[in-house]
């Protein structure tokens, strides 16, 4: 897989994200597990105290290989029966006996993916934290520096770069909210049994799954081993942050162009054979990323399709899209955090785009402007000829327009409405939800 790639790893893929899905973390999680099991039914009587001392200690410091699970795992299809034989054969033989007591492979692996996907959203949500404080201090201190917005790929009127800073932020924001429903659903304690009617260990079921909650520090759930939401809304929660993500790394890509080169960005990647070009990496690559992640939820919408009381062939998908979809919401926000840090704007760049085609630009803030002295559809019918032949004469805008109409404050009333166009309430408002976590 690209992500863990050596070649293409430090480029696409995510170190801290990875590693919580390596055999050896996932091992370690479904030992854990089995640790906590035994702790949790020694809890309520069901298995003998010495019986689960032995092996909570037993197994604490015990690493298994999975070179040693992998041939049962071919054969099972699941790696678990092949590591409750090699745990027991690693304890007293009347403790090995109380390992996995009551429990199907089901249960130990979705609570040990459930302990690592907890670290990887702490994780996460501290690149999204410094992510959003980094944007909201940018917004911030260009509240008041005039950009030409652009709308259709065109230039539309003049807004500031601090607006377009705050619309950035305010999509990390979104995601940052988003995240709290998924840990939520990604936090409950699994434990079903056979086929999820805790039969062999009836009537102690809940007793069990209230005491594994307390175990593991998740949250208390009745059995939900068919119902797999929490994937769906998992993966979309990584895709809908790495297009956040690539979003502004998009924007970037267009602000950072030669011939527009409203923002600069130091560093960038050289070209084999042309020395003139230093090409932005960081922010291509978290666009790539989000474009991929979103190819994502749809496998992870079709485990939601579980037969019966247990599907493999739905499960499956899971192990495949998961770790990936992780790996993308991290390097996404790794590389635009990279982006950002290289990123400086360039206001006589944005000066020079807002002077184009005479300041054509103001033509709205013009056309409102007049209309305090005149119907509006006139104003307008004044606007458009005007705009047309300052592009075509490279006069201003405003001068024809203050020649042809008499009004010989127009241009202050323009340069006044211009400057309400920067957006500084909106930016205010994203900025105090950014600071005030809310």
């Amino acid at each position: 897989m690209i992500f863990d790639n050596p070649l293409y790893e430090p480029l696409l893929g995510d170190a801290e994200m990875a590693a919580f899905f390596k055999p050896e973390a996932e091992i370690a999680a479904m030992i854990r597990v089995e640790r906590a099991l035994a702790r949790a039914q020694a809890h309520i009587g069901m298995v003998p105290k010495d019986a689960a001392r032995a092996i909570d200690e037993g197994l604490r410091d015990i690493a298994i290989a999975a070179d040693e699970l992998a041939p049962g795992t071919a054969t099972a299809g699941v790696p678990v029966p092949a590591l409750v034989a090699a745990l027991r054969a690693r304890l007293p033989q009347d403790a090995a006996h109380w390992v996995h007591w009551g429990a199907t492979t089901q249960d130990i692996m979705d609570c040990a993916l459930l302990l690592r996907l907890r670290d990887g959203f702490q994780a996460l949500s501290a690149r999204l934290d410094a992510l959003i404080a980094m944007l909201a201090d940018l917004a911030e201190a260009h509240a008041n520096t005039q950009m030409a917005g652009r709308t259709r790929t065109q230039i539309a009127t003049p807004i500031s770069f601090g607006l377009r800073t705050a619309y950035w932020l305010q999509g990390l924001l979104d995601q940052r909210d988003r995240l709290q429903a998924v840990r939520s659903i990604c936090t409950r304690v699994q434990f079903g049994g056979a086929s999820g009617a805790n039969s062999a260990v009836a009537p102690h079921g809940p007793a069990i799954i209230d005491a594994l909650a307390r175990e593991l520090d998740l949250e208390a759930s009745s059995p939900w081993h068919t119902n797999r939401a929490f994937a769906a809304d998992l993966t979309g929660w990584c895709a809908s942050t790495a297009g956040a993500a690539a979003r502004i790394a998009g924007d970037v890509l267009l602000l950072a162009r030669r011939e527009i080169a409203e923002v600069r960005l130091a560093g960038g990647g050289g070209s084999s054979t042309m020395p003139n070009k230093s090409n932005p990496v960081s922010a291509e690559v978290t666009v790539a990323l989000g474009r991929y992640a979103a190819t994502l939820t749809t496998p992870a919408t079709l485990a939601m399709h579980h037969h019966e009381d247990r599907d493999s062939t739905a499960w499956v998908l899971e192990w495949l899209v998961i770790p990936q979809a992780m790996s993308c919401a991290g390097a996404s926000l790794r590389s635009l955090r990279a982006t950002l840090d290289a990123l400086t704007p360039d206001v006589s760049a944005m000066d020079r785009t807002l002077a184009l085609d005479g300041g054509a630009a103001l033509a709205e803030a013009a056309s409102f402007a007049l209309a305090s002295d005149m119907p509006r559809a006139k104003a307008q019918s004044l606007v458009k000829p005007a705009a047309k032949t300052a592009r075509e004469d490279g006069r201003s805008l405003v001068e024809i327009l203050s020649e042809q109409s008499g009004c010989a404050d127009l241009a202050d009333r323009v340069a006044d409405l211009a400057a309400q166009g920067t957006g500084r309430e909106i930016i205010e408002q994203i900025i105090n939800r950014a600071r005030s976590g809310a």
